[in-house]
C-alpha cells in the first residue's frame, strides 16, 4: 500500500509542530525565570568582583559562555537533528554522539568554572 505525498507532508508538518510545541513548553521555565537585575543596570561587570580587563575575569566569562550557553544549545540542536534524521530514515548515531560530546564539554567547562572560583578564594 502506497501513501500519497500529501499525507506524508501533512504528517511531517504535524510532527514538526508537535516537536516545536514540546520545545516551547520545555523552554518556558527558563524564559520565565530569567535573571532580574532590578532597577539598576549592570554595566562594566564581567564576573562578580572582577572586570573583563583582568585575565581571570575574561577567562571565566569565556568558560561560562561555552559551558552554560553554546554547548547546551548545540546539544539540543543535535538532538533535534537526530529526531529529524530518524523520521527521514537516516542514521542518528552521529547526531547522538555530537550531542553527548557537547554535553560533556559543558560539564568539563563547568568543572573549570568551579576550579577558577576556588582559585579566586585563595589558599586556605
Amino acid at each position: 500500500m502506497k501513501v500519497s505525498g500529501s499525507k506524508k507532508s501533512c504528517a511531517r508538518v504535524r510532527a514538526f509542530l508537535l516537536l516545536l510545541l514540546v520545545l516551547i513548553v520545555q523552554m518556558s521555565p527558563v524564559l520565565l525565570n530569567a535573571q532580574n537585575l532590578g532597577a539598576i543596570p549592570q554595566t562594566n561587570k564581567a564576573v562578580q568582583g572582577q572586570t573583563a580587563a583582568q585575565p581571570e575575569g575574561a577567562f571565566l566569562n569565556l568558560v561560562n559562555w561555552v559551558g552554560n550557553v553554546i554547548a547546551p544549545v548545540g546539544a539540543a540542536l543535535c538532538v533535534v537533528m537526530a529526531i529529524i534524521s530518524y523520521t527521514n530514515g537516516r542514521g542518528v548515531a552521529r547526531w547522538a554522539i555530537a550531542a553527548g560530546g557537547l554535553l560533556m564539554t559543558s560539564g568539563l567547562t563547568r568543572l573549570l568554572e568551579f576550579w577558577i572560583q576556588q582559585g579566586q578564594a585563595g589558599v586556605q
